[in-house]
């Protein structure tokens, strides 16, 4: 972790207090990041490598509405062969920069009949059905995602004309889609949407003392509930779908930061 902070403070002093962790076709949000230094995740001593398509593994330090942030652009994932060690490494590395306050996005599957692709899902709780848990650095407060900053985020989603939902996000190792026995299973435990990260890095930023906030975007319904075979290009194609309108509302939520 030090040879991390080293490599990175040999080029950039910035020290902003709000990270952007960009999930499977969001990437692109960085983008419109302002005096943008960029580092390959790659080159950062003990970072590790994703492989996912859409995760492109750089740490942005720049601006975004006139606030200082740092987007992560490429998570890491427990189904590529990581420990839940290397896979918070990058939530624990934004913890030694300063960060206090970590948006968290990512495509996940609909199970609640009454969010349709595109759907914008705050998550307000979560279930862990990958039965494993990160190392902590102290006893997770609940809930996990911050009550108070998810209100102040649907305010600004109304404020801007943005249609936003809520609800249950189920976390699975992957990297199969759930069956479609699995989704009705989750479907009766109340989960309201599924994914394949996340909550590690909710847990771990919770843990170390940052307030957190959780955003999916509903790129596609769960198995058995479409017509169609869920496949990781509807995921891309949804997330770019609806680029445009999640970045006004992340810009707007940095903005009310």
């Amino acid at each position: 972790m030090q040879r991390a902070l080293q490599h990175i403070r040999t080029r950039t002093r910035a020290h902003p207090r709000l990270a952007l962790v960009l999930g499977s076709g969001l990437g692109s949000l960085a983008d419109a990041a302002d005096e943008a230094t960029v580092f390959a995740t790659s080159e950062i001593p003990g970072y590790p490598a994703s492989s996912v398509v859409g995760h492109a593994g750089k740490l942005i330090f720049g601006a975004l509405g006139g606030v200082e942030v740092v987007f992560l652009q490429g998570r890491l994932h427990r189904y590529e062969g990581h420990d839940l060690e290397k896979t918070t490494f990058p939530i624990r590395l934004l913890a030694a920069l300063g960060i206090k306050y970590v948006l968290l996005t990512n495509a996940a599957g609909g199970i609640n009949p009454d969010f349709a692709p595109g759907s914008l899902m705050w998550i307000t709780d979560h279930i862990n059905w990958a039965f494993e848990v990160p190392k902590l650095s102290a006893t997770v407060r609940h809930p996990v995602f911050s009550a108070a900053w998810t209100v102040e985020a649907r305010t600004t989603a109304k404020s801007l004309g943005i249609d936003t939902v809520q609800g249950t996000y189920a976390w699975t190792r992957g990297p199969q889609y759930e069956t479609p026995a699995e989704v009705r299973a989750l479907h009766a435990m109340g989960a309201d949407a599924v994914g394949m990260s996340t909550v590690p890095e909710a847990l771990v930023a919770n843990s170390l003392g940052m307030r957190v906030l959780g955003l999916s975007t509903i790129t596609n319904v769960a198995a058995g509930l479409g017509t169609e075979p869920l496949n990781h290009d509807e995921v891309l194609d949804t997330g770019r779908r609806v680029q445009q309108g999640l970045q006004r509302l992340v810009t707007g939520i940095v903005k009310a930061f």
